[in-house]
């Protein structure tokens, strides 16, 4: 069974998966490690490794480490065409759709793209939209585009369609990591509404009503990575999980 098959599977059995974040850039081994070998025991779905800026060259070496650590699923959510490993099991091929550079529209597709063939990577293609989150985040300042407004909701339903309609298998709504405030329920609703794909939402989900309530609004899988990483609590983890589980809404 593919990745993005059980990931699917996940969500019209659970009604929504919950997917665990990391930092191979800069999270410690230890603490990469400790956290991937935990989180099944603590329900999560699925990992996503990635960073929006690499500043080390040990990104290889930290996916070779998390992948050893756990049997989920690793998934590569890449900043950009640097962030490619054979240490994973597939890879959001992301297209930043709500910027205009075309960095992050295609070029650094276009430059990952024989490597995620060559490591014999699972291509998920995936419509990413940056919504405006009450900061700047790292995402938003590295790729040099503007997040879509948190009340201009038709705007964010026009780009996810677009997406449906170019083949994209999934949409990832990303309020930014360190964000202030996660993206908006009612957002969530109508594009996952109008679209028809599986919504990934992440960003400034710090509790599991928060959490939840963006399940039941229609997200099918939710990310947290930040405050698990700061601050390593297993307790923490498996409430936010059972929070997303229990949230409820499934099948797009």
């Amino acid at each position: 069974m593919g990745v993005f098959e059980r990931l699917m599977r996940i969500r019209d059995d659970a009604g929504a998966g919950f997917l665990l974040l990391l930092d191979p850039d800069s999270t410690s081994d230890k603490v990469l490690t400790e956290v991937a070998a935990n989180a099944e025991k603590c329900g999560v779905d699925a990992i996503l490794a990635g960073s929006s800026f690499v500043t080390s060259a040990v990104f290889n070496q930290r996916m070779a480490a998390i992948k050893a650590a756990t049997r989920l699923p690793v998934i590569i959510f890449p900043g950009g065409s640097g962030q490619v490993s054979k240490h994973a099991d597939a890879i959001l091929f992301t297209s930043l759709i709500s910027g205009r550079n075309p960095n992050y529209l295609i070029e650094e597709q276009v430059r990952g793209a024989p490597l995620v063939q060559s490591y014999g990577l699972e291509a998920i293609p995936t419509g990413y939209m940056l919504i405006e989150s009450g900061n700047m985040t790292s995402v938003q300042y590295i790729s040099g585009t503007q997040p879509i407004p948190r009340d201009k909701i038709d705007i964010a339903m026009a780009h996810a369609l677009a997406a449906r309609y170019m083949g994209m298998k999934m949409i990832y709504l990303e309020a930014g990591s360190g964000a202030k405030l996660p993206v908006p329920e009612d957002m969530i609703s109508q594009v996952a509404d109008y679209c028809r794909l599986p919504l990934i939402v992440g960003g400034g989900i710090r509790r599991p009503e928060e959490a939840a309530a963006r399940v039941r609004a229609g997200a099918s899988f939710i990310v947290v990575g930040t405050q698990l990483e700061q601050n390593v609590d297993f307790d923490y983890m498996t409430e936010m999980v059972e929070a997303v589980h229990c949230g409820v809404r499934s099948p797009v």
